[in-house]
């Protein structure tokens, strides 16, 4: 067991493993922000938002970047925090059915392996908590190198469920990430 983690038994006769205040680091993320007001100047909601939700869940936040909604720059943004070696890159926003809704497109030429269960979780969950547009979003969720990438909803309702519910996944595979002798 890690050094910053506690253990108890579970009622069902397995160890269940949690994550202290002072908690461990799971690892590095980089946010980007996919929205054409905030990347000419308007002020960002998503980002200070997600960095925050990925503090708690214990990760150290490299930076935000934002972008357009223009697949190009979204792609070069995600490719960018890739080959910086991040082990989770969140793209907030650009996920409905809009034409400049493009981030799932961009996402998609980047990835070796998606993780559909993921995106689908995001979809689901935000649905069973009543936000439409988490419900609606396009968002992928996959596996680019040792990176994992994961698309949400642009909404702060989405982005908070979002990030509820990607949180133990994202550590399970940053932990299989970690676990291989690469």
């Amino acid at each position: 067991m890690s050094v910053g983690r506690t253990a108890r038994e579970s009622g069902a006769g397995y160890t269940v493993t949690s994550m202290e205040e002072a908690g461990e680091l799971v690892g590095r993320a980089l946010v980007v922000v996919v929205d054409d007001r905030t990347a000419h100047g308007e002020e960002d909601h998503s980002g200070p938002l997600v960095t925050e939700l990925l503090g708690e869940a214990g990760f150290l936040v490299d930076g935000v970047v934002v972008v357009p909604s223009d697949e190009v720059e979204i792609r070069n943004a995600l490719n960018t925090a890739v080959i910086g070696g991040v082990d989770l890159v969140i793209a907030i926003g650009g996920t409905g059915v809009t034409p400049r809704d493009v981030t799932p497109e961009a996402t998609r030429t980047i990835l070796d392996r998606e993780l559909l269960g993921i995106a689908e979780a995001l979809r689901s969950s935000g649905l069973a908590a009543g936000i439409v547009d988490a419900g609606l979003s396009r968002g992928l969720a996959g596996v680019s190198g040792s990176t994992l990438v994961v698309n949400i909803a642009g909404s702060r309702a989405a982005v908070r469920d979002g990030m509820a519910t990607l949180g133990p996944l994202a550590a399970q595979i940053i932990g299989q990430f970690s676990s291989l002798d690469i």
